[in-house]
């Protein structure tokens, strides 16, 4: 048995979740909307404010949707109750980030300043002029332009100097010892 997979999912008030003919699963909550389309081969029952996730064999495929059908719904659910966030630090001599209007502008010793729109449904904050948050719903495309904004300057090992995630462990090396 998955013990993910297995785990009940608690709906809490406000929330209401509803399962289609085609298996696509809408979450609608104080946030905003959600939905995700799941396997047929994978059920879902639902009582008392509590869903569970269930799978009819013990077949490998089935075994495998188990617990990732689970952590979809459960995502969904997070997500339109508290949402989710991803914080980048940025380190380096005149790296720096700012809004203008919605939209996000590094600098990060380019010869230009990196723009970035949000898509629909995430939103900026910029607490400090070296730190970024990534603020939505939706888990996947939060970790999704975190890593793009990441992936613009990683940090690199000498110095530290880049954009990297606020619990990320950068391994230093050291320089080169001259004579």
């Amino acid at each position: 048995m998955s013990r993910i997979g297995k785990l009940p999912i608690i709906i809490p008030n406000g929330v209401t979740i509803t399962v289609s003919d085609d298996h696509t699963v809408t979450v609608k909550g104080p946030k905003g909307q959600l939905s995700e389309k799941i396997s047929p081969l994978i059920g879902l029952e639902m009582e008392n404010g509590v869903m569970n996730v269930v799978r009819s064999t013990d077949q490998k495929e089935h075994r495998s949707l188990h617990g990732l059908s689970r952590t979809l719904i459960n995502n969904m659910v997070v997500g339109v109750t508290t949402g989710f966030e991803k914080v980048l630090e940025i380190s380096g001599p005149g790296y720096k980030a700012q809004l203008q209007g919605a939209k996000l502008v590094l600098n990060l010793g380019y010869s230009h300043p990196i723009e970035f729109d949000p898509p629909k449904g995430i939103e900026f904050e910029v607490p400090a002029p070296t730190k970024v948050s990534v603020k939505g719903i939706n888990k996947q495309v939060v970790g999704q332009i975190a890593a793009e904004i990441r992936i613009k300057r990683k940090p690199e090992p000498y110095k530290g100097k880049g954009v990297r995630y606020a619990n990320e462990i950068v391994r230093r090396k050291e320089g080169k010892t001259g004579k």
